[in-house]
């Protein structure tokens, strides 16, 4: 299955009669280097740049070791060397890269590629779906319209190569890395380490593929059956406001599952907008006796959600007891490091350590769970600075990307402590590798309430597409966008056709957005309000389906949200098509994504 054919001066590697390696000294597959990379976070942006003092091109090779199983190659260039042991490990073909040297920190690996292939994955992608063409970027940060579109909440060293011999390949690395699709006969992977190990699968199919991939991260927790029994109403301003707003929508004939009130923890004004406090607690003032209300609530078989992030704002009553025990992420002089989102400043929590990680688990345990919250929005996860020193010694720059998997375990793990899995619903912004474990359900950030493909709200429909790829089962968006800011405002057919669209999705959730009183509520009017139960209904009615598709995804990992070609591969039209997908087998979807229009071109495949 491994077979390796040597010639004058290079090689070509087979695995499964594929070519992945080809090395000759014009074009080695391997070269290493030197770099020094240089961070600055601003608010929601990282700037990254780097330099590079030496980068050797590996041309000279010594197969040091060649078995059935496992083939060892020396590669080197003078005193630099680079030894690759390529062992087959079940389904899988693993290379590992060991360096002789401490100094190289940076490695390039070229892959074989051929002018008729797609790419797909690499995480949440927004803008585009087949990477064929692009560099692609694998570092965790906002993904706001506000900040730069190329980066993602939730990138992965991942992709599937998808023509007549489909694989994924992936990294297992948490530093930055860029992947490189642009070149029609090799694709370039240039990691900022010297990684673990480079895992390659190859599938009969493309959705074998996905399969495999989404058996290697392991799946999602299964949601609780009751999201599937209505809308989760996103709404907030108090227990009667709250009540006023659930009775509107139950008497126009909206089936609620939730309502969603984000300020229960209360509320700050910034430039932003109407931003949350951020202190872990219930605020009275806004939600006197809240835990009579969510009981009240439940009677009527209507849960209560909540809010929570990893950020300890500094003029937060919790601020306090999380300063003096050393739970934050510190800076160089061993003060708390202390960021702002947007204009008000917050400390960290520092999950690496594990007192911290238990603090916060019993706030969660007292001040959410025992109140009676039914789950929540596990928000951020992006804004570790890389010069940040924390408790377990880790490099900040190492440990960036895994900071919101560490995340997502902590509230995964307080649910399995107290047995509360099978019924807390929990969504979540940012990940990496190996977090979908841990994430009940990837919702996809900050969408502009705008029509535009690279910002707005169509670009829910690539990211479904593209997590469903890299194993990611549930997923949900905040219907008609989220981000409100000078001419941006949500309108009437944009909560409409956004409220259309994620009835054809596990979870359908609104959101007020950051400026709530410049945009249009699923309560602004009757027509918005009767338009929203209908599509609720429809929704409602396709539970058993739902359920099915969910069973699916946990017995075989075959996403909900399904790129068209995974059932109809011998179609190539269908890697042109980013605005389109399968609802499970049966359903095809294909949402309208702009205003004013009233014909839509669907490609049948």
């Amino acid at each position: 299955m491994l077979k390796i054919e040597p010639n004058q001066a290079g090689f070509k590697l087979y695995y499964k009669d594929q070519l992945f390696l080809q090395h000759s000294p014009e074009k080695p597959c391997f070269i290493i280097g030197i770099g020094n990379a240089r961070y600055k976070l601003t608010h929601d942006k990282f700037r990254i740049k780097e330099s590079v003092s030496k980068k050797i091109k590996l041309t000279d090779f010594k197969i040091l070791s060649n078995t059935k199983k496992e083939l060892i190659i020396l590669f080197s260039k003078k005193k630099e060397a680079l030894e690759i042991t390529l062992r087959e490990n079940e389904n899988f073909l693993e290379i590992i890269p060991i360096t002789t040297s401490s100094e190289i920190n940076r490695l390039w690996i070229a892959i074989p590629a051929t002018s008729d292939e797609a790419i797909y994955g690499c995480g949440s992608r927004f803008a585009e779906l087949n990477l064929r063409g692009f560099i692609i970027p694998i570092w965790v940060e906002d993904h706001s319209p506000v900040a730069r579109s190329k980066y993602s909440y939730f990138p992965l060293p991942t992709f599937v190569s998808i023509n007549k011999n489909s694989y994924f390949l992936h990294v297992e690395t948490t530093f930055y890395s860029e992947f490189n699709f642009t070149n029609d006969f090799s694709h370039e992977l240039y990691v900022w380490e010297v990684p673990k190990k480079i895992l390659i699968a190859k599938c009969d199919s493309a959705i074998a593929a996905v399969k495999m991939l989404s058996d290697y991260f392991g799946r999602q927790p299964a949601m609780p059956e009751w999201v599937y029994d209505g809308l989760i109403l996103g709404i907030q301003g108090g227990n009667e406001v709250v009540e006023k707003k659930i009775e509107k929508a139950i008497n126009a004939g909206v089936d609620l599952a939730a309502v969603w009130c984000q300020d229960w923890q209360g509320i700050r004004m910034t430039s932003f907008g109407q931003q949350l406090f951020w202190n872990w607690e219930y605020d009275t003032k806004r939600y006197p006796d809240l835990p009579n209300f969510i009981k009240s609530l439940n009677k009527r078989n209507i849960k209560f959600l909540g809010y929570m992030n990893q950020f300890i704002p500094t003029d937060a009553p919790m601020y306090k007891k999380a300063s003096k025990e050393g739970y934050c992420v510190k800076n160089k002089e061993n003060k708390d490091y202390i960021i702002y989102t947007t204009d008000f400043p917050t400390a960290i929590l520092d999950v690496s350590n594990p007192d911290a990680v238990k603090w916060m688990k019993n706030i969660i345990k007292n001040n959410m769970l025992s109140i009676g919250l039914a789950g929540w929005m596990h928000d951020y996860g992006e804004y570790l600075p890389t010069d940040a020193v924390l408790h377990s010694g880790i490099s900040a720059e190492e440990y960036h990307n895994q900071y919101p998997v560490e995340f997502a375990k902590m509230a995964h793990e307080i649910l399995k402590e107290n047995e509360k899995l099978e019924n807390i619903f929990i969504f979540y912004r940012s990940g990496f590798s190996h977090v979908s474990k841990y994430m009940m359900c990837y919702f996809s950030g900050d969408q502009l309430v705008e029509w535009d493909e690279g910002m707005g709200i169509p670009t829910v429909i690539p990211c479904g597409i593209s997590v469903g790829i890299c194993g990611i089962g549930y997923y949900c968006y905040d219907i008609g966008g989220y981000t409100t800011y000078g001419p941006y405002k949500r309108t009437k057919e944009m909560f409409m056709r956004g409220a259309e669209m994620a009835t054809f999705t596990m979870v359908m959730r609104t959101h007020e957005g950051n400026r709530p009183y410049d945009n249009w509520q699923h309560d602004s009017d009757a027509e918005t309000l009767s338009h929203l139960a209908k599509m609720v209904k429809i929704h409602v009615h396709l539970k058993p389906y739902l359920k099915q598709l969910s069973k699916e995804y946990q017995d075989e990992g075959i996403p909900p949200i399904r790129a068209c070609f995974l059932h109809y591969e011998s179609d190539p039209e269908l890697h042109k098509t980013k605005y389109q997908y399968l609802f499970g087998k049966d359903l095809l979807i294909a949402p309208v994504i702009k205003p004013q229009t009233f014909t839509w071109k669907t490609y049948f495949p």
